[in-house]
């Protein structure tokens, strides 16, 4: 029988003691989901959920007996997280879909595993492992992860209709886990519903396309998006610049060591038009941090055929190195894919490795004056202390950030 028990992760006693307290009594709890999958495809696991028969009510009431720390992380929906010698375990009661409107679902709680596994959304994501590790499988996850198969359970459509976010959770999970073609049913179910997407809520639109974006290499999923009209739809900014870029930017990744990027990724499937990208990021509500990058992005200037270190290092000042570093990227992996056809493209991409290489070690000069320094001339405080500030930092910068602070100072005298 399949087992997990050799994995390191269902040794740990935290676990052993979450697995002789909930099936203690007429209780049974199994590891479902992720653990399970990721253990039978060699993969790393990291968050360990589990099912129960108990309703969380006795699972808070169990842990409280025995001295363990429970938090009601989604107790509505039958979900309690128990942390066991600082390990989060998350134990939801067996559940059936009472009603479903395409964005949640009203559930009943309940004592039985098949109807638990066939409320669940992909076959690879139902198999549960019992306290001696033993795998069971009720829905057929076994064979489709041997063949890397993404398959919802039963049918296709009447899953996606549960819940329309499944649409993109079927393309997200074949990036990472994915062979071949997709599951022809599959594929037609989402195709179909792909104009429900607009009922999503965007933080789960975009927490979805920034886990796909994130797999080692997205391109055959993104291309089964386009395929099918569901890219289009949750990214109509894609439409006329497309995934042509993604295969490039995956093997420059792999060539140069770069960590799979999400939001690079997306830079290499839409137009940097600063327009369309803050409107994409109000409509996706990415975080500050992540629309500052896409600002930056849009905002860095073009580089030269021919430009001078020292000239590189002024538009690194002045417009930071993120913004730069994106385009440089975008441009080297380019560069590079079409140096496979065209030997006179090698120089170029020497070029653009060799500032990018300089961007990435570059560490931006401290101007050595202050707005301090400017009242201790006599400037009164207001708008003219930073003009005068602006006007030596320009000089310091142009003159490749050589000035000392005597210097200066000196010059700051003389403005005054």
């Amino acid at each position: 029988m399949t087992s997990v028990a050799t994995e390191a992760w269902f040794s740990a006693p935290a676990l052993t003691r979450v697995f002789d307290l909930l099936n203690a009594d007429g209780g049974e709890v199994r590891v479902v989901g992720g653990a399970v999958r990721n253990s039978l495809m060699g993969l790393a696991v990291a968050d360990i959920d589990m099912a129960t028969t108990l309703l969380p009510e006795e699972v808070v009431a169990r842990a409280k007996s025995a001295g363990i720390k429970s938090v009601p992380t989604g107790i509505e929906h039958g979900t309690v997280t128990l942390v066991v010698d600082g390990a989060p375990y998350e134990v939801t009661t067996l559940r059936r879909d009472v009603e479903t409107d395409g964005r949640r679902a009203e559930v009943a709680f309940g004592t039985d595993w098949q109807v638990d596994a066939e409320r669940r959304d992909l076959t690879i994501n139902a198999l549960y492992a019992n306290a001696k590790g033993e795998v069971i499988d009720l829905v057929g996850g076994l064979a489709d992860i041997e063949k890397r198969n993404i398959r919802f359970i039963g049918n296709a459509a009447e899953r996606v209709a549960e819940d329309y976010l499944r649409v993109l959770r079927f393309f997200r999970f074949f990036a990472h886990y994915g062979s071949g073609r997709p599951d022809a049913d599959g594929l037609r179910a989402c195709a179909q519903a792909r104009s429900k997407l607009s009922g999503l809520s965007a933080e789960r639109v975009w927490s979805e396309l920034k886990k796909l974006l994130s797999a080692e290499d997205p391109g055959r999923a993104l291309l089964w998006m386009r395929t099918s009209g569901v890219l289009t739809e949750i990214l109509p900014e894609s439409e006329k610049w497309g995934i042509d870029a993604i295969p490039g930017l995956v093997s420059a990744e792999q060539t140069f060591g770069w960590q799979p990027d999400p939001l690079l990724r997306l830079a290499a499937m839409i137009p940097p038009d600063a327009e369309r990208l803050d409107a994409m990021a109000k409509r996706l509500r990415l975080s500050k941090a992540e629309a500052a990058s896409f600002a930056a992005w849009t905002k860095a200037p073009r580089l030269p055929a021919v430009i001078a270190d020292t000239a590189f290092d002024r538009l690194l000042y002045r417009n930071g190195a993120y913004g730069l570093m994106t385009s440089l990227r975008l441009a080297l992996a380019s560069s590079r894919q079409k140096s496979e056809n065209d030997p006179a493209q090698l120089p170029e991409t020497a070029r653009l490795k060799r500032l990018l290489t300089r961007a990435e070690k570059w560490q931006k000069p401290v101007f050595p004056l202050t707005g301090s320094d400017v009242l201790a001339v006599g400037i009164p405080a207001g708008p003219r202390v930073g003009e005068i500030l602006g006007q030596l930092e320009d000089t310091w910068v142009d003159g490749n950030f050589n000035a000392d602070r005597a210097t200066l100072v000196a010059r700051l005298q003389s403005l005054v």
